[in-house]
């Protein structure tokens, strides 16, 4: 089936603690939401903040929006009257914001290891068809509506609309608008102002430091943000949420409540398509590819590096056919792997070696194409000198590894632990350096099995010249809860 012509499904599993949705092209699992009722994501949550901190050497403040970290406001997201909205030239924050003032702000990224949300004052309030933009004037369409003719259409008819409202407003025309009507556009955008009006009220009414709009719920989220002509159905297993979602179509979105199934069978809906075991692969460090190449994903703070090996494939013809197929099976892989894992920010490719500038080509093309469908923004430049492709998707949220995942304790969340010979020789070294400061009579070593089975066999002479040169007994005891590169020596 071709791009063109394929087919969508959400599922959607709810429990007391945990909603998560799952959307499906061709019945094969590309993306994953998960929210968790002890944590909410807070993108799009609206917020009367007090400024904390003002950096004028950074040109950014921090705001107290009543989280456990302070979030961070660049100048360049803040709406002012003195600043022009098509102005390339920054105010000094320190004329726009002081410590201790009160702002009107919303998160554009959730809180992502040890940083803070990441804020903006320019509010934007999205609606089925369209995205509000109170501190804004122009309007914009999606880059996904390629036709001129529609485009135009959208474009005129959201400006008069405005104009029929005596708003001076901007708006942003949402992909799932193309071939909308007239009257849904207008519903919608009656429904934005009258919510704009309502967070206006609630903020100024409010105390800092509060929410004064929350966004939907995932489940309402995914019947707003995600339903497009390509989806077929959306299958729910909670009939309480059925209700909700189907209530919620009947009122803005007519066309999706067809699309509703309230799931009741015996069988969990995530074992539909191997969703479960899908999840479960997300989140290894190496994704096999049919050819018998594999992927390599390497997550860290700055960014995160995918590399592409051959493995066991040869091929049938030369080799510079075979890297370039084994390239092309894995930028479709490597795509679906980046909106699977929600992996955002900067991302290094480092495709096989081509020597050919074609193949290059063809295989770009290709992750670019298999990204189209991607709901994250993403920018992709050509192959470096080096032979790297470098990329960037907009992250919002956290990644799945972040939400499902934490830091091995047996690491540090290094990826590896010491090996059994390195242990032995700190084991020595210890045992020297405390026999120097202190007088015992015997030395006791608690280890991992493997490290204390080395000591006995292979580091066993080491070991007895150890015991010569101190000039005591040194015992052996293995202790079956530590892991491989803990141990202590306990002097008796």
């Amino acid at each position: 089936m071709t791009e063109d012509s394929s087919k969508e499904e959400i599922l959607i599993n709810v429990t007391p603690s945990e909603v998560r949705a799952a959307l499906l092209e061709n019945g094969v699992l590309q993306e994953v939401y998960i929210e968790r009722a002890a944590r909410r994501g807070l993108v799009s949550n609206i917020y009367k903040g007090r400024v904390s901190r003002v950096l004028p050497g950074m040109q950014a403040a921090f705001i107290d929006i009543g989280l456990s970290r302070t979030a961070f406001l660049h100048v360049s997201d803040i709406a002012s009257p003195q600043r022009p909205e098509r102005s390339d030239e920054e105010p000094n924050i320190k004329d726009l914001l002081r410590e201790g003032d009160s702002i009107m702000v919303q998160v554009v990224k959730d809180p992502l290891g040890n940083k803070g949300a990441r804020l903006t004052s320019y509010i934007t309030l999205p609606s089925r068809h369209l995205v509000l933009l109170p501190h804004s004037d122009t309007v914009g369409v999606s880059a996904r509506i390629e036709d001129e003719d529609e485009r135009l259409r959208l474009r005129s008819m959201v400006e008069g609309l405005l104009g029929e409202h005596g708003l001076k407003c901007g708006a942003i025309v949402r992909t799932v608008a193309e071939g909308a009507s007239a009257e849904a556009v207008s519903a919608d955008l009656r429904y934005a102002i009258k919510l704009w009006d309502v967070v206006q009220q609630r903020c100024r009414q409010a105390n800092v430091k509060t929410m004064v709009h929350e966004d939907l719920s995932l489940p309402l989220r995914v019947l707003r943000d995600l339903v497009t002509s390509d989806v077929e159905r959306i299958r729910v297993d909670s009939e309480a949420d059925f209700e909700v979602m189907k209530e919620f179509s009947r009122t803005y979105l007519p066309d999706a409540e067809a699309m509703l199934e309230s799931y009741k069978r015996r069988r969990p809906i995530f074992d539909l398509h191997g969703i479960e075991d899908e999840i479960s692969k997300s989140l290894d460090r190496s994704i096999p590819l049919k050819s018998g190449g594999y992927l390599i994903f390497d997550q860290t703070e700055a960014m995160t590096t995918v590399d592409v090996n051959t493995g066991g494939y040869v091929g049938h013809r030369n080799l510079e056919e075979t890297i370039y197929r084994t390239n092309l099976e894995a930028a479709v892989a490597i795509a679906r792997q980046l909106r699977l894992r929600n992996l955002g920010g900067i991302i290094i490719i480092d495709f096989i070696d081509m020597q050919e500038e074609d193949h290059r080509s063809k295989v770009l093309q290709l992750l670019d194409k298999s990204l189209s469908r991607d709901h994250a923004r993403h920018q992709i430049t050509p192959v470096s000198p080096l032979g790297l492709v470098e990329m960037t998707r907009k992250r919002t949220r956290e990644s799945l590894q972040h939400i499902l995942g934490e830091d091995c304790p047996g690491c540090s969340g290094r990826g590896f632990v010491l090996t059994a010979e390195t242990v032995c020789f700190e084991v020595f070294r210890e045992i020297i350096r405390q026999s120097r400061q202190f007088e015992f009579d015997e030395a006791m070593v608690l280890a991992h099995q493997d490290v204390i089975e080395l000591l006995l066999d292979e580091q066993a002479a080491s070991l007895a010249e150890l015991e010569e040169q101190t000039g005591k007994p040194i015992r052996l005891q293995t202790e079956s809860l530590y892991l491989q590169d803990q141990f202590d020596v306990v002097l008796m």
